[in-house]
Parts: C-alpha cells; structure tokens; sequence
C-alpha cells in the first residue's frame, strides 16, 4: 500500500500543471472522502506548489466541494451500502479497529468527532462510511463535514500561499505528523473556547 500511495503522489505532482488539473482535484477529492486511499492535500499541495499559489482560495474551494459531496457518498455507502461495498472498503483498507471508535464518537458528541476527524491522519472515509452505518443524523454530518473540510482546505491553501513550493516539499515528508498536530490544535482551540 506505502508503494502504490508514493505512486500515486508522484501522480499527482506530475499531473499538477495540467490544463485538467482542477477536475482532477474535484474528482480525487469527492473519491478520497468515500474509497480512494489518498488524501487530496497531496494534490491541493502539488497545484498551489506549481507556480499557481495565487489561485489558492479557488482550488481550496474545489477541494472542499468534491471531498464533501464525497463523504455524503460515504455516507450513504454505509447506510445502504454497508454490508457489501463499505464493509469491502473497510476491509480493504485495513479500517476495521476504527469502526468501534467511530461508534463511541458518535455516541459521544457526533458534530465534534466528524469535524475533528477532518484534521486527523485517520481516513475521512472511515467517518463518512460509518456515520451513515450507524444513523448519525445527515444534516449534523453535511455541517460537521463543510465545517472540517472548508478549514482543513483553506488551512493548507493558505499555507501553501504564504510559504510556497519549499512548503510543498517539506508538507509531503511529514503530511502524517502536520495533520496531526493541527488535529491537537483545533481540539486545543475547541476547549478553550468551551470554557470561556
């Protein structure tokens, strides 16, 4: 899997420059949300990196449209879906010990473990795929889900602005471990707030 992901990355920047490159934004958004392994950041990365940081708050907006209308796909994979094609994917991905934390998120608090989850290094389509199993209400999900994905995008758009093409290269090493401590950040942000 490592093999075909450094494949598929090295896809992407190739394919960056292209005339087409937004539609493959779309398209490599709305998939990563519901059953494509690759997160669209690597994309978004490699677009703005290409001499088209200027355009940032564009892509970001195209990345945010196709990975949420992707996760409503997830969503309804795992609510009608869910005995064949997600638990497939959820096989097929190696997914299946997130399943039983997905349920006690959402047991927990359903808006905050959607939106958080948009920030972590764990699959978004883990969270699409089991709020729809699990009946999470459809209306939290799209909110919770425009919410992450609209700040996650933006984040890396902006990022990527103010930073450049050395940003891009240093974000595809350590994607992994920046996702995570911005993840730590918004949690941090959340509880802070909670208790004022």
């Amino acid at each position: 899997m490592t093999r075909l992901k450094i494949k598929l990355r090295n896809w992407m920047v190739k394919h960056a420059d292209s005339p087409n490159a937004k539609w493959w934004l779309f398209l490599i958004s709305f998939a990563e949300a519901s059953f494509f392994p690759i997160p669209s950041d690597f994309l978004l990365i490699a677009i703005l990196g290409s001499r088209q940081g200027h355009k940032w708050i564009y892509y970001s907006f195209i990345t945010t449209v196709g990975s949420v209308l992707g996760g409503v796909f997830g969503f309804v994979i795992g609510y009608l879906l869910f005995d064949s094609v997600g638990q497939f994917l959820i096989n097929t991905y190696n997914l299946e010990q997130y399943l039983t934390i997905t349920q006690e998120l959402f047991m927990q608090n359903a808006f905050w473990a959607i939106f958080i989850a948009g920030f972590t290094p764990i699959p978004y389509k883990i969270f699409t795929i089991s709020a729809g199993f699990f009946g999470v209400s459809f209306l939290i999900f799209v909110v919770a889900s425009i919410a992450s994905r609209l700040l996650r995008f933006f984040a890396v758009g902006y990022i990527m602005k103010a930073f450049g093409d050395d940003m891009s290269k240093f974000a595809f090493k350590y994607f992994n471990i920046l996702t995570f401590l911005f993840a730590i950040g918004v949690i941090i942000f959340i509880v802070t707030m909670n208790l004022f």
